[in-house]
């Protein structure tokens, strides 16, 4: 589709903040051509508007968040993902607080709502990204690395790497959008226990548990330490001695860490603002990484377009 697309119509999804823990309601509305992504915090005096682009990112530590002035919004990439692989150019979102609402950690009741709802095609062309030769950018500090080359569509693949016996080296890949909503959208987030200590003392995931996120459990630590952080969070106590994931359901492929790795890649290049046609290559994704890329292939896009 070279068309612009928007909803046709409004939906809401209500959940608790993955990081601040309160109950959130998150409404999408069909927006005009040339809207992009706009987010609105109708909790705040005078409702104000921040777009969901890359330039506007102020946070990458544990999510994308987005700000402008003393305005945030967090944990937006799930959202923006569904968006934009669904074929979503315009939309305005009305959240009532600081952060979308978690969900169970992955995109598919986004999906299902954007495919309840329908799209309507727009009277405007599509702003694409489509690069004709390789494109490519590096990280040495996060050593990440991104890769696009020319094709006619947007075909991703991802490799994910951490030190850990239980999540080893993954990759995943997406070689039609078509196929987001069967094989990418369900894919939760993951977490490792080594770092909910930490988060929880910076005053983060007050709303994890194990419905919305996969647990991972590498390095044995005491009962009443593991017990004090599953209380804190309000799940239930776990044999120290048991390592390996902790997640209220089954994993739903045996990759599905990387699988989400590349739905967050997708939700944070949608805030470039452009389409993107290329087989597109990411080595040790993350936010950080997502961000700056997204910001380079802006610029890159922004270039190209206005030569034309």
């Amino acid at each position: 589709m070279s068309h612009q697309n928007t909803l046709a119509a409004s939906f809401t999804l209500s959940g608790k903040g993955l990081h601040t823990g309160l109950p959130l309601r998150l409404t999408f509305h069909p927006a005009p051509a040339d809207t992009g992504y706009r987010i609105r915090r109708i909790d705040l005096e005078g409702q104000p508007v921040v777009e969901a682009l890359a330039r506007n990112v102020i946070d990458t530590s544990r999510g994308t968040v987005v700000g402008k002035g003393d305005v945030r919004i967090s944990t937006i990439e799930h959202a923006m993902s569904a968006l934009y692989a669904m074929g979503v150019d315009n939309c305005l979102m009305d959240v009532d607080g600081p952060e979308f609402p978690i969900l169970d950690g992955s995109a598919r009741y986004f999906v299902q709502e954007i495919q309840r709802v329908g799209l309507v095609a727009q009277d405007a062309p599509r702003k694409y990204f489509a690069p004709t030769e390789k494109f490519s950018l590096s990280i040495p500090e996060l050593s990440s690395r991104l890769v696009i080359t020319p094709a006619d569509d947007y075909q991703l693949e991802v490799e994910i790497s951490f030190e850990s016996d239980f999540l080893r080296p993954q990759y995943a890949a997406l070689t039609a959008m078509s196929d987001y909503a069967a094989d990418i959208a369900a894919a939760r987030t993951f977490v490792f226990v080594r770092d909910i200590e930490p988060l929880l003392q910076m005053g983060l995931i007050k709303g994890g548990d194990l419905d919305n996120a996969i647990v991972i459990y590498e390095q044995e630590v005491a009962q009443e330490r593991l017990d004090k952080m599953a209380d804190t969070l309000g799940v239930p106590h776990h044999d120290a001695t048991q390592l390996g994931y902790i997640n209220a359901r089954p994993l739903t492929w045996p990759n599905e860490p990387a699988r989400h790795k590349l739905l967050d890649v997708i939700g944070d290049f949608a805030l470039t603002g452009y389409r993107i046609r290329g087989h597109v290559e990411v080595l040790r994704p993350g936010h950080t990484a997502n961000n700056s890329y997204a910001r380079d292939i802006a610029i890159a896009a922004e270039y190209m377009n206005n030569k034309r």
